[in-house]
């Protein structure tokens, strides 16, 4: 991989992070099958591009960010800590799992293509509009989010797609839901970025530049245009036809 290569990459992963379509599931279908990586290459690479967006989101929103740094704001501080926590008890498992089952990028993209086809099914499902603020949001509404929000680790799960979903159907109105999905990602990605060091630093220091800072420039750029356009956009059905399109092509190397 080269320098124009991982900015490429920076700017795939800056602007779909913020479409409930899977960024990692994206990136890592391009690593394996394009730079011929293995798994878990490809998901610390994957790992390592969601730093630049986290940092996009830290700068959007520094205001929400303060405010739980100098413990002004007590609910927003509980739904941070509270769906963290959850999400590693869901997420860790996982990530060991997918670390240690999926050696070869033939069954990894199989799985990639069934997790598009199941968020493409979530995200269906979200059809109503809700009424809870951010003063509204309770515990339970917390504990469920961070379960779900932990699976996303699987490439294929949109992160942003489950936790708005989880959180349109716990009856949270879609601003407060927005940046709920936002603010809880910071924290699960730093973490995900900790636990994986070992691999990350095995990346090339110019790549990892190039990665981080593309895909922050771009993150930060095309968030508030990326937001308005996923509301005019079925993401649904497309998810379920590119997960569809990549069983099929997952497939067709197992008969090759």
């Amino acid at each position: 991989m080269d320098i124009i290569q991982a900015i490429v990459l920076g700017i795939i992963q800056g602007i779909f992070e913020w479409l409930p379509i899977s960024s990692e599931g994206q990136s890592m279908l391009i690593l394996l099958n394009a730079f011929h990586m293995n798994v878990e290459e490809a998901l610390s690479f994957a790992i390592f591009m969601h730093l630049g967006t986290s940092f996009a989101v830290m700068i959007k929103f520094w205001k929400e960010f303060r405010s739980i740094l100098s413990g002004k704001d007590h609910k927003l501080t509980s739904i941070i800590v509270i769906s963290t926590v959850c999400t590693g008890l869901t997420g860790l498992p996982l990530y060991f799992i997918l670390k240690n089952t999926f050696t070869g990028g033939i069954t990894a993209t199989l799985l990639i293509g069934i997790l598009l086809v199941l968020t493409g099914i979530i995200l269906g499902l979200n059809k109503g509009k809700g009424h809870k603020t951010m003063d509204s949001v309770t515990r339970f509404d917390m504990i469920i989010l961070g379960l779900v929000q932990g699976f996303a680790i699987l490439p294929g799960i949109s992160r942003s797609g489950v936790t708005l979903t989880t959180l349109l159907l716990r009856n949270v109105e879609q601003k407060t839901a927005l940046v709920i999905s936002f603010l809880i990602s910071v924290p699960v990605v730093l973490g995900a970025v900790a636990l994986d060091a070992g691999m990350i630093f095995t990346i090339d220091p110019l790549q990892g530049l190039a990665l981080f800072l593309s895909s922050l420039l771009i993150g930060y750029l095309m968030m508030d245009f990326l937001m308005r356009f996923a509301e005019r956009v079925d993401f649904s059905l497309f998810c379920i036809s590119l997960g569809g399109l990549t069983i099929i092509l997952a497939g067709g190397y197992y008969i090759l």
